[in-house]
């Protein structure tokens, strides 16, 4: 679901030119302007794609020029979920359109040509000191599943993941205050293709909450069936029953071994 960004004048612009049988063109260089959620700068990335590599950034606030515009990961950022990225020839990259205020919830740039392919995002533990490999922890966290209420499940989510990659604790006082210390370069902010053994996060504007992937948007995560329970679920169900808003995923870095 998208924030609507388009205002009452454009959308009663493009009915009229519909009804007439004009339709809107695409502006060849369209203006946006970044707004990222914590005014941090938004990263353009080499293809559009979260697991892209970086090729620079573009402050909070800052007004852009769109060349064209291609779909790629699907991201929830400011303005909602939406798989459409926009290429800024300036910064020779691609920025997710979730968070630039375009004026309109669908494409108002040309299709982009020649797009590279966005890399798959995996799972890795490489420099991160782990008791387990990503696929070592998917598969303990898959012995773990249960629908009864066990009191070392209720409420410990950040330390249920850390003992998936063989820690006793994660480090870190809450899920949120884990996603906050784990390093940029960790952390695929608002995107949902989590590869197994990424841990996801959440914030509700207190603790928080994290699960784990185990690939095909499927997760493990405590309470969400129960108090105490540990069972599979999905991003979307943990938004709709617990009203929590999806913050992104990141590497299996704990802030206990480092």
């Amino acid at each position: 679901m998208r924030i609507a960004k388009r205002t009452l004048g454009l959308v009663a612009f493009a009915a009229a030119l519909t009804l007439s049988g004009i339709a809107p063109a695409l502006a060849a260089d369209a203006s946006g302007t970044v707004h990222t959620d914590s005014g941090a700068p938004l990263t353009v990335r080499s293809a559009p794609g979260t697991g892209a590599s970086s090729v620079g950034t573009i402050a909070d606030g800052t007004a852009v020029v769109i060349d064209c515009q291609t779909t790629g990961d699907t991201v929830t950022g400011k303005y909602g979920t939406s798989n459409i990225w926009d290429h800024v020839a300036a910064k020779g990259g691609y920025i997710t359109d979730t968070y630039v205020y375009t004026g309109s919830d669908g494409r108002i740039a040309p299709d982009c040509t020649d797009v590279p392919p966005p890399p798959q995002a995996t799972c890795s533990t490489s420099g991160l000191g782990d008791g387990k490999t990503c696929a070592e922890a998917v598969a303990y966290a898959k012995t773990r599943v249960h629908t009864t209420n066990i009191a070392s499940y209720d409420g410990w989510c950040d330390r249920i993941n850390a003992q998936n990659y063989g820690f006793s604790a994660s480090g870190s006082e809450t899920a949120y205050v884990h996603w906050t210390q784990i390093p940029a370069q960790y952390k695929h902010a608002g995107d949902q293709n989590v590869p197994a053994g990424g841990l996801a996060f959440f914030s509700n504007g207190g603790a928080g909450h994290t699960m784990i992937s185990i690939g095909g948007g499927q997760f493990l995560s405590n309470d969400i069936h129960g108090a105490g329970t540990y069972t599979q679920t999905t991003i979307s169900e943990i938004k709709s029953k617990w009203g929590q808003t999806y913050l992104g995923w990141s590497q299996p870095w704990f802030k206990v071994n480092h």
